[in-house]
């Protein structure tokens, strides 16, 4: 069930038409002559189109959708990737000793954006085919080996790729830290995996396009983008618009990315998928990250001289009603998988709320520079759950979180849907939260320093501490109270006490399973009948409990 980092990568079966440069007129042909021939294909509502390129070429995303359409009704084909033995099992080493050369780049002194390409092989074994969408047309960008240099140890492997071996994939590049260099920030991988970044961040948290049932006893179900057109910007436009065509056993998908780098970064994100076969689960806007353990770790489970090793700490939930739910993320000793459900939420994301180094001491990870992503819809999702997926692993190279929404209503064979939803990365905190936020979850064992007769270790005492909002405002001798409830479980000593700092406030109490019930806790602050907190909820199961 862990969901690797190293990434793998995927290839279109492309029909050899593609394969050449062919006019505009002719590209629109190819991708909806086969639907003519459907009297079934539904009209997909269009777009408005925000650049030059996506202006002279109104109908491109509807004709990819269509095709998608069509792919959907057609049986699932799994791609034949071309790529060299030399270069299929070449170690990691030599895959890093094989750099794009940046003097290459697409669109390099022509806009504002860069595009740099990754090469093929290693794990990148099913390469996505890149179509250089411009006004003049439509043409297959070939592998040139002058895209690369071949260094060290991969020196030997120069020469071997064919030139229709496509990429891995590739990465866009715009001034989002300082006007004289353009840095990367955004990438696409293997499967529907993508990641973006913001103005002083790293790279943490990955998105996708899609996920099909995720831990189900079935197994999950990885859709791949096989296919992009990238959209050259003008010289003066400060925002890329990329299509993609995904395809997987169970769907097929048409994916439009409007992506504007900078302080208020944001890519907005239109996906028609169509059902090909009836979908147990489907997860929209999946996002995945890793958590390895965190201040409310059991102790002790890792030897590491770091106190902290995640990419994202906590779930955050915006509801239809307005209020924001903090699930803090743990790596438990079993898979665990949990929701909240809602009609038409307002938001749901992956946080890094903690952007202290001196919680993570690591120079490398720079685990407090990774972001925050926050996913809003555009247009209303309906009812549903978000479902967080934790997955027990003894890495860090593991990508162990997973959150996505699910529909109530599932998709089944030959229906379609439509989501418009707008992909934001924040460092701590969304703007729109104002709110008192849980700072930390701390737990350990509920017993009392020498007690004759300790209680089991199943019986624990949580510590939340929140701060923020109005906290640091209230009136001397304001009475801030706990509004606390659960589903099962003892609860006992419950306080509320401000911290030294004076700003700060801590919820303490312990909580006693009954047997192995999993006790699903729902706190926050108040005075009186006004709400100060958002609210920390946190299921403890106890077959997490330490030995």
């Amino acid at each position: 069930m862990i969901l690797s980092k190293q990434l793998g990568y995927t290839l279109c079966n492309k029909n050899k038409s593609f394969r050449k440069k062919i006019t505009q007129t002719s590209l629109l042909s190819i991708l909806l002559g086969a639907c003519l021939v459907s009297t079934q294909v539904l009209a997909a509502p269009s777009i408005t189109p925000t650049s030059g390129a996506e202006t002279s070429q109104p109908g491109l995303f509807d004709a990819i959708s269509s095709r998608a359409q069509l792919l959907a009704k057609q049986n699932y084909k799994p791609v034949v990737a071309n790529i060299p033995e030399a270069l299929a099992k070449m170690d990691y080493d030599q895959y890093r000793s094989i750099r794009f050369r940046p003097e290459a780049s697409l669109w390099r002194n022509e806009a504002q954006f860069e595009v740099q390409l990754f090469h093929a092989g290693y794990i990148s074994k099913e390469p996505k085919i890149l179509h250089m969408a411009t006004n003049n047309g439509d043409s297959v960008l070939q592998f040139k080996q002058e895209f690369f240099n071949y260094e060290g140890s991969a020196a030997k492997l120069a020469g071997i790729a064919p030139k229709d071996i496509g990429f891995a994939a590739f990465r866009l590049h715009y001034p989002i830290n300082r006007s004289d260099y353009k840095d990367e920030f955004f990438a696409f991988g293997g499967a529907s995996y993508f990641r973006v970044i913001g103005p002083g961040q790293a790279y943490g948290i990955s998105a996708r396009g899609l996920a099909i049932d995720t831990a189900e006893s079935t197994g999950e179900e990885f859709p791949s983008f096989r296919e992009f057109w990238l959209l050259k910007p003008t010289p003066a436009e400060n925002h890329v618009v990329i299509y993609a065509l995904l395809d997987s056993p169970s769907a097929a998908g048409a994916y439009r990315f409007d992506m504007y780098p900078g302080a208020k970064n944001q890519v907005k994100i239109t996906a028609r998928v169509y059902a090909r076969k009836d979908i147990k689960k489907l997860g929209v806007a999946p996002l995945t990250s890793m958590h390895l353990y965190g201040e409310n770790s059991v102790r002790n489970k890792f030897d590491d001289f770091r106190p902290e090793v995640h990419d994202s700490d906590g779930l955050l939930m915006q509801t239809s009603s307005g209020e924001w739910i903090w699930r803090p993320l743990t790596n438990h000793r079993a898979l665990h998988v949990s929701s909240l459900t809602d009609n038409n939420p307002q938001g749901f994301g992956m946080m890094q709320r903690d952007r202290n180094f001196d919680n993570y001491l690591d120079t490398e990870a720079k685990y407090e520079k990774r972001p925050s992503v926050w996913i809003k819809p555009d247009v209303p999702w309906g009812k549903g759950r978000v479902e967080l997926v934790e997955i027990p692993s003894e890495s860090e190279a593991n990508d162990n979180m997973v959150a996505y929404w699910v529909p109530e209503q599932s998709m089944s064979a030959g229906s379609a849907k439509e989501f418009k939803y707008t992909l934001f990365t924040y460092d701590a905190d969304v703007p729109e939260e104002t709110l008192a936020k849980v700072l930390r979850t701390t737990t350990g064992w509920g017993a009392v320093a020498a007690q004759a007769n300790p209680p089991p270790k199943s019986k624990r005492q949580f510590a939340v501490d929140f701060q923020g909002g109005e906290l640091e405002k209230l009136p001397a001798g304001t009475m801030v109270q706990a509004d606390i409830m659960k589903n099962s479980g003892k609860l006992s000593d419950l306080q509320v006490s401000k911290l030294p700092n004076g700003k700060s406030y801590r919820v303490s109490f312990k909580i006693e399973p009954e047997g192995n019930n999993v006790v699903d806790m729902r706190l926050f602050l108040k005075t009186g009948d006004k709400r100060l907190s958002e609210v920390w909820s946190y299921p403890w199961y106890p077959d997490n409990t330490p030995n």
